[in-house]
């Protein structure tokens, strides 16, 4: 008997993350554990997989940090490598900012198949962290048709 495959769902707090839990169905049944900046999303997590009947899935809590942060952001690279070779995903799925971005390069690194799902909210251009790690995923999406193009992002519809 094959192990499920195991899903490392990334996203910042706020936007991101809601974005992302709008998705959780596609990964229904499999291995799933989240990785966010926000530490009070742990009973809101479990919470939700109690009224659907579902294990609780795993969570790991991470330094919030942006590019303007440059120690935060450190700190929270070495803490996803951690929590990455730890968990040794086969799939990195995230909707963004800098913790999703770390963790798609390094899911690559391991081996992993990866997502990025540009958030709803950059409907001029492509996220910053979007235009860096697109060439790097196996999947790379936008929630706007006018920003998919050739070579760049997909448009396959919006999250919200």
């Amino acid at each position: 008997m094959t192990r499920p495959i195991r899903v490392l769902a990334i996203a910042s707090a706020g936007g991101h993350w809601v974005q992302l839990m709008r998705l959780r169905r596609a990964w229904e049944g499999l291995d799933v554990t989240y990785v966010t900046t926000d530490p009070d999303i742990a009973p809101v997590l479990r919470a939700q997989a109690l009224a659907a009947g579902e294990p609780e899935p795993g969570l790991h809590v991470v330094q919030e940090g942006n590019r303007w942060q440059k120690r935060k952001l450190l700190v929270q690279l070495f803490q996803l490598a951690w929590i990455m070779l730890r968990l040794r995903p086969d799939r990195v799925i995230t909707t963004g900012a800098a913790p999703g971005y770390f963790a798609l390069r390094l899911g690559k690194m391991l081996g992993a198949r990866t997502v990025w799902i540009d958030s709803m909210a950059n409907a001029e251009e492509m996220s910053l962290s979007g235009r860096k790690v697109g060439r790097h995923a196996d999947l790379w999406l936008t929630q706007w048709p006018h920003l998919a193009r050739e070579g760049g992002p997909q448009y396959m519809g919006s999250v919200l």
